[in-house]
């Protein structure tokens, strides 16, 4: 009998639905909220990790304690999402982090249909633990924002957050002040040291910017060996402070080839209400030109 010709075992059908929902990699549910506002799981069943560290019979009739734990923005998101289904009898879609358990936090995507019921809200709807999903995107997220040599920051990161802090500066009216920084005769060191010992330099000046920051301030790898410190609630003046400390602090390390080897020019700029994003980073670079045009290993600035 030819290979393709033998017959094929019968393969077991579920009797029902009750012994198919606990092997599907997710959670059946329904959900409901009064119009008084308490909420309650009348069904919760289903397999993955999801359900792994829930009280079902907690969530059964009482599931506010469950969304109250909920950290940082997702109590608020997932609220609103339930309000916004209620109200206009759309689709709820959402997803939020479980706070446990605390060694490795499990996301959660919700998708379900709201039904209107004489005293409040049904929805009929499946969970899904999405982790290994979010964490991927995470990744991907942090690489696309990342300087692959130093860590820090790149352009794209650092242009998003420059545009956020700018527009904070000008509502409230608080300073916010650049460095833009270039290590002076890079390509001479790279000829003199090598590749690799540029490339250690590139790093250890990275890790030793950051040292003198702030948490709330940020230095970013431009490009080449240009990097970028931007300083909110920061005055012209203190950020000048801070760039020649910086000088001073660089000149004097000895970055494996010897003190006096590695020097900066930097050039400083303070933020103009309103101004274009474009015309603070001009300005700074500018100053950096500046610099190296009096002889470099030097902080200049433009008010």
């Amino acid at each position: 009998m030819p290979v393709n010709d033998a017959p094929v075992p019968p393969v077991a059908i579920p009797q029902s639905a009750d012994t198919l929902v606990p092997h599907i990699p997710g959670v059946l549910f329904q959900f409901y909220r009064s119009h008084s506002g308490h909420m309650h799981f009348p069904y919760l069943e289903g397999g993955g990790m999801a359900l792994a560290y829930v009280d079902r019979q907690q969530l059964a009739t009482n599931a506010s304690q469950l969304i109250e734990q909920l950290t940082g923005n997702d109590h608020p998101k997932v609220m609103s999402a339930i309000e916004r289904s209620a109200r206009w009898m759309l689709p709820l879609n959402t997803r939020f982090r479980l706070p446990f358990p605390k060694a490795k936090p499990h996301w959660i995507a919700v998708s379900a249909n709201p039904e209107p019921m004489e005293t409040g809200v049904r929805w009929n709807g499946i969970m899904l633990d999405i982790t290994d999903q979010v964490l991927e995107e995470l990744r991907l997220r942090k690489l696309s924002d990342t300087d692959p040599l130093t860590g820090l920051p790149n352009r794209r990161k650092l242009m998003g957050q420059l545009t956020h802090l700018t527009s904070l500066s000008t509502r409230h009216g608080t300073p916010l002040s650049i460095m833009m920084i270039d290590i002076d005769h890079f390509k001479r060191l790279n000829d003199r040291w090598g590749h690799l010992q540029g490339d250690s330099v590139l790093e250890q000046l990275a890790d030793v910017t950051q040292s003198l920051l702030r948490c709330e301030d940020m230095v970013a790898r431009l490009g080449g060996e240009e990097f970028m410190v931007v300083l909110p609630l920061t005055s012209l003046q203190q950020c000048h402070k801070l760039a020649d400390r910086l000088r001073h602090t660089i000149a004097d390390y000895d970055f494996g080839i010897g003190q006096g080897n590695v020097t900066l020019s930097i050039g400083v700029a303070e933020y103009r209400c309103g101004e274009p994003l474009v015309s603070l980073i001009e300005r700074a670079d500018r100053a950096l030109y500046s610099a190296k045009d009096v002889g470099r290993d030097c902080v200049c600035l433009l008010p």
